[in-house]
């Protein structure tokens, strides 16, 4: 108690550069324990455990390179709440409602939400956020002193309110630049979170959006688009995607390789099914070799999955064309393997990201360790 008064009374004197760090790793998994204990009794847990399986399995490869290697034991748990709609507690408690699994139901979608979440932690947004404005609240107090359940309670309310009030812009778009960079070095389809900007913009033009969380104060959805889009764009990824009309999108390979989508499914349209077929494609190239023979389709008749190795590539439909799913993955894997002899021959090179022209900063903090 006496440490945490002394804090508290330097940052009345001093104001807003002696507020960092005030909350110790110890109290920010607390209220991120608690924030979601209430989270889970306000709209409950799903009860899927393939689904719960499914989002901690992605959540966690997030987690391990986002650099917050202290926290040991993130939480991903799937709330049972038709809201499209995701949130990110202090410590690394991570929460999607059901209705985002919904709208976006593929691993390479979910890992650009869960990036983005994943950022928020990664870069404290919440605790900074509480941290401004603790010293002059009576919270702080009670969060530093109080015990048992009084804690908990506190610990919650203050988890909610930062919850509540949202995000700066600054730190939404710190998050967005963060889930570019998580779900790449993660070894997720490099357009993720453009898939995810996008959707999420469509969403925006549709229905109400909830009033925090993932919408609550994330810049205008063309802005956010633009700035994903430049993030990714100086990469120099291959093959690229050109959107030839509203409902037809295009992959190339130079002028070696083409491959164009005509028909968008449901809240998917051709242009995201473009980007993830691009972005398996390069997920391919970085193994080197790559084996025409472990192209292979999971075929349910409605529609069909190509997969290379456990890379989905493209899940595929009747509306595809003629013949319906399972013609057109077949067609699809013919034009794949053909690809991949190219790739093999070294007629169609390979693009690699090295971890500085993912994250650039990375470079700033590595010069400053050498001369440590």
């Amino acid at each position: 108690m006496k440490k945490l008064l002394i804090a508290l009374f330097t940052a009345l004197c001093l104001g807003s550069t002696a507020q960092a760090g005030m909350i110790s790793l110890e109290k920010e998994i607390e209220m991120g324990r608690e924030t979601g204990r209430q989270l889970e009794q306000q709209y409950g847990v799903l009860q899927d455990k393939y689904q719960q399986d499914r989002i901690n399995r992605i959540g966690q490869r997030l987690a391990k390179v986002c650099g917050r290697e202290e926290i040991t034991n993130w939480k991903f748990t799937i709330l049972n709440n038709t809201e499209i709609n995701a949130l990110a507690c202090p410590g690394g408690f991570i929460y999607v409602f059901k209705g985002l699994v919904d709208y976006m139901p593929s691993d390479t979608e979910i890992a650009g939400v869960l990036g983005h979440e994943v950022g928020h932690v990664a870069k404290k947004h919440t605790v900074h956020s509480i941290e401004k404005n603790m010293w002059g609240s009576l919270g702080a107090v009670i969060l530093g002193v109080a015990s048992g359940s009084a804690a908990g309670m506190q610990a919650s309310m203050v988890g909610m309110q930062a919850l509540q009030s949202g995000f700066s812009r600054t730190d939404e778009r710190g998050a967005d630049k963060e889930g570019v960079i998580n779900t790449i070095s993660a070894g997720f389809n490099p357009y993720a979170m453009l898939i995810t900007a996008n959707k999420l913009e469509d969403l925006t033009k549709s229905q109400p959006t909830p009033s925090y969380g993932l919408f609550s104060s994330h810049p205008e959805p063309e802005e956010r688009i633009k700035r994903v889009s430049q993030q990714i764009g100086k990469l120099k990824l291959t093959p690229t995607v050109t959107e030839i009309t509203d409902w037809s999108a295009a992959v190339n390979e130079g002028n070696k390789w083409s491959h164009t989508i005509h028909v968008g499914i449901g809240n998917t349209k051709a242009l995201y099914r473009a980007y993830m077929l691009a972005g398996a494609m390069w997920q391919i190239k970085q193994s080197g070799y790559i084996y025409p023979e472990q192209f292979y389709i999971i075929n349910n008749g409605s529609k069909a999955t190509v997969y290379y190795g456990n890379i989905e590539v493209l899940t595929c439909y009747n509306q595809d064309g003629a013949g319906g799913a399972g013609k057109y993955a077949n067609d699809l894997i013919s034009k794949l393997r053909n690809w991949a002899q190219m790739v093999n021959s070294g007629a169609i090179p390979i693009s690699k990201v090295d971890k500085y022209e993912l994250n650039p900063d990375s470079k700033k903090k590595d010069k400053k360790k050498k001369k440590k």
